[in-house]
């Protein structure tokens, strides 16, 4: 790759991530509707396999450009897209989950919900949560769903006792629910012996995972996908 395709490598990924904020902090329920669009006229191109696990949610999934490798032999499909929240995440379901016949699907999200300028409550977390996972029973109701908990990161480390207690919530319904719900918990993994974040597991940003990250995310995941799915 030369200089001038990573100029524009930089500035398209610069662009990208400008039309993912904006769709993040709009109130329009069609904000994402580009994002989706996309997902639908790549699958036409090239259509996905069917029986993968589907991984959705926001940034933090969208950003995982080593998923496929870091879960094989299972294949995947990644379904992230920007800072999406919750509620516009279960809004998709028939279009970025349902179709591929998924033997898995796998969800992040709730982070941007309760961060920005209308943050929501545990609860409104908590009943996103549960709106996904109907959506996804209508149509795929013996299909395993794993929920990825709200991670601690350094840049939001101030909301992180909203963060628990959704995560308590959710993780409590997916213990007693009888219907193929799981909920992994990466906070041990993530926080340090001061009880504090690891920056070391973060880009500059101090929200996101680097590789590093990626690769805690992996050693907790992988295993659990393998073992039930």
């Amino acid at each position: 790759m030369n200089i001038w395709q990573r100029i524009r490598g930089f500035f398209a990924q610069g662009v990208e991530i400008i039309r993912m904020i904006r769709s993040g902090m709009s109130t329009d329920p069609d904000a994402w509707e580009w994002a989706i669009a996309r997902f639908e006229a790549e699958d036409r191109r090239q259509p996905p396999p069917r029986g993968a696990v589907v991984f959705t949610g926001s940034s933090s999934i969208t950003f995982w450009d080593t998923l496929a490798r870091d879960m094989a032999p299972l294949p995947v499909i990644n379904r992230g897209f920007g800072g999406s929240r919750i509620d516009q995440v279960a809004r998709y379901v028939d279009r970025i989950v349902v179709p591929y016949g998924p033997r898995a699907v796998v969800l992040f999200a709730g982070t941007n919900d309760i961060s920005g300028r209308q943050p929501k409550t545990a609860q409104q977390v908590y009943e996103g949560y549960l709106t996904f996972v109907a959506n996804v029973r209508a149509a795929l109701p013996e299909t395993p769903i794993y929920y990825i908990s709200i991670t601690p990161t350094p840049s939001r480390w101030a909301l992180w006792p909203i963060a628990r207690e959704a995560n308590e919530l959710i993780q409590t319904h997916a213990a007693a629910a009888a219907d193929h719900l799981y909920f992994i918990d990466l906070t041990d993994a993530i926080l340090g012996p001061d009880g504090a974040p690891r920056r070391e597991l973060y880009r500059a940003d101090k929200l996101h995972p680097n590789a590093q990250g990626y690769a805690v995310w992996t050693a907790q995941i992988r295993p659990l996908l393998l073992q039930y799915t």
